[in-house]
């Protein structure tokens, strides 16, 4: 049996896929399956997987899944121990797998490692910068939570994570669009360390076709997940930093703000300011007098 499985989702990104899979082919790192799973593509993503004869494993969804729908039927035919997520249009560097692995056998409390890395554009030129609106993630080896409490700082193309704490996380839940993998990261770090290599691992590609480029949508995922926090930030907030729990309620009154929820976000304002006192909360507070919606009221 395969000690990992590497699980490329696809999804109308065929001009990206050989690279991709070129990226897997070229590890180092030998001791893996490379299952990929197509969630109802129409450009010829397909027709290409089918092409590839026994160098991987595919899946069809019949119906469209979407992402994380994808990622979990992949996650219950994955036979590795590990589990390594490759979006279908970043790339890897040829020692990903190697160096992974090899911090994964010197600490074995590490439920996911992820490393480092660099934006890329169309055409593989590397980027720099924060082409969307965040820096590539560097979060040192060890607890995660406080972090990742105040933003996803996880790229999913880069992480390699148990396969058995995925399974007792519940998996992802399918019916997020773009924050999912946020929604999981949290999960496993209230029970879990991380693991981080510190080197430029991943090529996070940046285009147009991505679903984080649907803002409206991640927005409301992002509300959805914040309010989610709030429901157990009680049973964190002594072992971890008031620091993170109030800046999460200042970006629930952001998110209000931007819906047009004034009292709502003057309510999350205060809630951060009992928290952990600051004179940004208090600065947010008394601006929604005065802001404007971005987008009309969620439904």
């Amino acid at each position: 049996m395969p000690r990992v499985t590497v699980l490329v989702t696809c999804y109308n990104h065929l001009r990206f896929l050989p690279e991709a899979l070129g990226s897997v082919f070229a590890q180092t790192y030998s001791d893996y399956e490379l299952l990929a799973v197509d969630d109802g593509s129409t450009d010829g993503t397909r027709e290409y997987l089918e092409r590839q004869g026994e160098t991987l494993r595919t899946m069809f969804n019949p119906t469209n899944l979407g992402t994380y729908g994808s990622l979990n039927a992949g996650i219950a035919a994955a036979k590795g121990d590990w589990i390594a997520i490759l979006n279908d249009d970043d790339v890897w560097a040829p020692t990903k797998l190697e160096r992974q692995i090899a911090l994964a056998d010197s600490h074995p409390e590490y439920a996911l490692i992820h490393t480092s890395g660099h934006f890329i554009d169309d055409e593989g030129e590397r980027l720099e910068g924060a082409p969307l609106g965040f820096p590539f993630p560097n979060l040192p080896s060890g607890p995660h939570l406080e972090p990742l409490v105040q933003r996803n700082q996880v790229i999913v193309s880069s992480v390699l994570v148990r396969k058995s704490a995925i399974l007792e996380a519940g998996g992802f839940d399918p019916s997020f669009f773009g924050y999912g993998d946020w929604h999981l990261w949290l999960r496993l770090a209230r029970q879990h360390p991380f693991g981080f290599v510190n080197e430029s691992l991943t090529l996070y590609r940046v285009h147009d076709g991505q679903a984080s480029r649907d803002n409206r949508k991640m927005e409301e995922e992002s509300l959805k997940i914040r309010d989610w926090i709030t429901g157990w930030e009680t049973e964190e907030i002594d072992r971890d930093s008031y620091a993170a729990f109030a800046w999460n309620w200042r970006c629930i009154g952001a998110s209000r703000e931007m819906f047009g929820d004034m009292a709502g976000a003057r309510a999350a304002y205060a809630r951060s300011f009992r928290t952990n006192p600051t004179p940004q909360a208090i600065a947010r507070w008394a601006g929604t007098f005065f802001a404007r919606p971005r987008y009309g009221r969620t439904s």
